[in-house]
């Protein structure tokens, strides 16, 4: 869905689609072919392997701008500096953080980071899985698979939605986030998604 051609409008900058909220059919900014290639990129930076990139990340996640843009220029010699605000600016998803010259992934980081969110505030979150995978989720907790935290949905609705990018049949677990964290067990808020290291069988169910 996100791989939009992007376009400019005078008045509201950047946007994805046909015509800004305003009606302004806007200037052409970038293809959905190269939005997807640089989306990738991005993502592959901030999340997975910045190492391998030359790109310097501190322990809560941060990169430089500026670095950023460089990495993605030497890999497509066609990105410029807007190409990048503008896949900013028009993530739909809430997957980075701006602040002044630095940017970071807020979720799906494979890379060990210590990220500082502030606490979640929420007595139920949710997880959604497969029907293969809920009996041993139930048996040893909810632990990160091939990332660094387990992600948690706010509604069920979210966690219906992700389970369903790897099954037809989603379960649903609830997990009692007040209690844990009451715990112990640290869940921070992450804006889209909270995160967790992990959570003990303890405080989950079937939804």
């Amino acid at each position: 869905e996100q791989p939009t051609e992007i376009k400019q409008c005078p008045v509201h900058g950047f946007f994805r689609g046909a015509e800004c909220s305003c009606g302004n059919p806007g200037k052409f900014v970038l293809s959905s072919y190269k939005a997807e290639k640089l989306g990738k990129i991005i993502s592959g930076a901030l999340r997975h392997f910045p190492g391998d990139l030359g790109l310097a990340m501190d322990e809560q996640g941060w990169v430089r701008v500026d670095d950023l843009i460089r990495v993605i220029e030497r890999k497509y010699p066609w990105a410029r500096p807007y190409h990048v605000e503008a896949m900013f600016d028009t993530d739909n998803k809430g997957r980075y953080e701006r602040k002044g010259d630095r940017v970071r992934a807020r979720y799906g980081h494979s890379v060990g980071i210590k990220l500082d969110f502030p606490d979640a505030d929420f007595d139920t979150l949710f997880y959604g899985t497969s029907e293969e995978e809920a009996d041993r989720i139930l048996e040893i907790g909810l632990k990160p698979v091939n990332q660094h935290y387990v992600h948690l949905s706010k509604s069920i609705e979210e966690a219906v939605k992700v389970a369903c990018i790897r099954t037809e049949h989603p379960v649903i677990i609830a997990v009692d986030a007040r209690r844990a964290q009451e715990s112990g067990v640290r869940i921070l808020d992450a804006g889209p998604v909270c995160l967790a290291l992990q959570v003990p069988p303890g405080f989950i169910q079937i939804g």
